[in-house]
């Protein structure tokens, strides 16, 4: 194993942290100078601010509405009704509870009942009625918001009023009044899809990239504006919520209405220089500031970590260390409108990084629970992934017992996207999660709540949580920047392959053969091709290099497209 230097990196952390926290609400820019300032003092070369010109879709200077047609009631997302008192006294909050990029206008209709919009949930209620631009009662998780848009879309709707069911909210945390906002942008800047957002570039302006109204709402205003609503009653079981079958169908007027701008954001990328190999890249990854003029503090606290983990890697440079491969260091801007930074960044080096990206180590939200450390990873890394965790201590807070997570491989939050889904690049995190989250994609993390994002310092006052997944980060980052051979295991692909046609009963055997004969080649290439990395004499410089350029290729073989909107490959 590759140690983490003795210098403890939570003093660094916490000092990080509260420092960034006083440009919370701040424009990205402001942000992204002030790390400028700070990566550069501590000695990282060659510290680049690059901007970039995207269009954003903000909130118009009212909030957007929901009432009910045959008593004429108005009510904010919130639940709270529509009135000068209450958009005073909560008119950030308010703003803010919307769906960034949808459509604009206003729309009357019935509203349907969609459950999470699976196919299924559409297939049978078209069977009974015609949905044809109405509005859909829809909620968040277990599928990619914008796939569940797409499925509405195709079925006729015209609008979608949006929320967070109570079974599925976090349980640390009452949110069942508080409505959110969300991005229908899969990701980069909408003005130029496919290609970087740099000086000279061709804008094609699109406000919407859903032909849906879309409104954020929360349990609040559901239960009031369906009163008959379906639920449990003194049963401590979580029942989800569900409207009743039968009895009279309610009509809402949506008024959705946003503000399309052009904003400056900044990505900030400085540059460790491997000693060895140079021209091959393990990318670190986080992102700086929230909501255009909003105060969110979540972002700083991956920030801080990152942070943290460069001032201890410079003192090692300073005593005379480097690792062998590069390490590039990146703070992501615009984040939460559609990973707009990470995007236009890699687009502008798609050639470079598809050549020479060894890897993606994220630093995304890490602190959302105190009872589970979270291991998500890539099929090639899950192995470097489960052996950095059963190497240390794990550290968790409260009653309940530190529950351990394997690595999985479910979809990944944040900026690792564009690098997973368009470049193949594997990517890994730790995070830290509330013992109740399953180990499946709940996707309830596309919701940005208001309020929460002090929550990760109440959880972990202490910030030894915030110890452990840097140091485990740090563990990560240099294993994969220093090992001679990639610690990359190419047989954990084809079980993964393997397992996700077992999953699949339709007309899979001719797959199946096909797996298992992926599953022998991986296990005879572990066995014979990988010994570089147990056995130093067999170690020539050109047959490791071979080595290293075929694990790194790995994933690039099982890039698709055309997947559905909001998936990964």
């Amino acid at each position: 194993m590759v140690n983490m230097p003795v210098c403890s990196p939570i003093v660094f952390a916490i000092v990080s942290y509260r420092d960034l926290i006083q440009q919370r609400g701040k424009e990205d820019r402001d942000v992204a100078t002030k790390l400028l300032g700070q990566w550069t003092s501590f000695g990282l070369e060659d510290v680049q601010l690059i901007n970039y010109s995207v269009l954003l879709d903000l909130p118009s200077s009212s909030p957007n509405t929901v009432t009910l047609s045959n008593t004429g009631e108005c009510y904010y997302p919130s639940g709270q009704p529509c009135n000068k008192e209450t958009q005073t006294h909560h008119s950030q909050d308010l703003l803010y509870s919307y769906a960034a990029y949808s459509a604009k206008g206003t729309l009357t209709a019935d509203v349907f009942d969609v459950q999470y919009g699976s196919p299924e949930d559409l297939l049978r209620l078209k069977h009974f009625t015609n949905v044809s631009s109405k509005i859909a009662l829809l909620k968040l998780g277990r599928m990619p918001l914008l796939y569940k848009l797409s499925l509405l879309e195709e079925a006729g709707f015209k609008g979608a009023l949006l929320y967070a069911d109570p079974c599925n909210l976090p349980k640390f945390q009452n949110l069942s009044n508080k409505a959110f906002m969300v991005s229908l942008n899969g990701g980069g800047d909408p003005s130029t899809p496919g290609y970087p957002s740099v000086d000279g570039s061709y804008k094609q302006h699109q406000p919407n990239l859903t032909s849906l109204l879309v409104q954020t709402i929360s349990v609040t205003l559901v239960r009031k504006l369906f009163m008959s609503l379906e639920e449990a009653g003194e049963n401590e079981v979580c029942q989800p919520l569900r409207l009743p079958s039968t009895g009279e169908r309610k009509i809402l007027t949506l008024n959705v209405q946003t503000q399309p701008t052009y904003k400056t954001i900044s990505n900030i990328v400085g540059y460790l220089k491997g000693a060895t190999i140079p021209d091959r890249y393990v990318i670190v990854g986080s992102h700086h500031g929230g909501l255009h003029g909003y105060s969110s503090e979540q972002w700083a606290h991956g920030t801080a970590m990152m942070t943290a983990l460069i001032q201890v890697f410079m003192r090692k440079v300073k005593k005379g260390w480097r690792p062998d491969r590069t390490i590039i260091f990146c703070s992501w801007g615009g984040t939460m409108f559609g990973k707009i930074g990470s995007y236009e960044w890699a687009e502008n080096l798609r050639k470079v990084l598809q050549k020479n990206a060894v890897a993606y180590v994220s630093l995304h939200d890490p602190i959302k629970g105190k009872g589970i450390l979270y291991s998500i990873a890539s099929p090639s890394v899950q192995q470097l992934a489960t052996e950095i965790t059963k190497n240390y201590k794990v550290t968790c807070l409260g009653t309940e017992k530190c529950l351990e997570s394997n690595a999985s491989s479910i979809q990944m939050e944040g900026d690792s996207d564009y690098f997973i889904n368009h470049l193949g690049v594997p990517a890994m995190q730790f995070s830290y999660q509330d013992s109740t989250v399953l180990e499946t994609e709940s996707f309830l993390s596309e919701a940005v709540f208001p309020g929460y994002s002090t929550l990760s310092t109440k959880l972990d006052s202490s910030f030894s949580l915030h110890e452990s997944i840097t140091k485990l980060t740090g563990e990560a980052i240099l294993q994969i920047a220093s090992k001679p051979v990639l610690p990359f295991n190419a047989l954990d692909i084809a079980l993964e392959v393997q397992r996700s046609l077992q999953d699949d009963h339709q007309h899979v055997d001719k797959l199946l053969k096909v797996a298992y004969a992926l599953r022998e080649s991986a296990e005879l290439f572990q066995s014979d091709e990988m010994r570089p990395a147990n056995d130093p004499n067999e170690r020539a410089p050109a047959r490791v290099r071979m080595l290293n350029d075929v694990l790194q290729s790995l994933e690039k073989s099982f890039l698709v497209s055309g997947v559905p909107p909001g998936f990964y490959r």
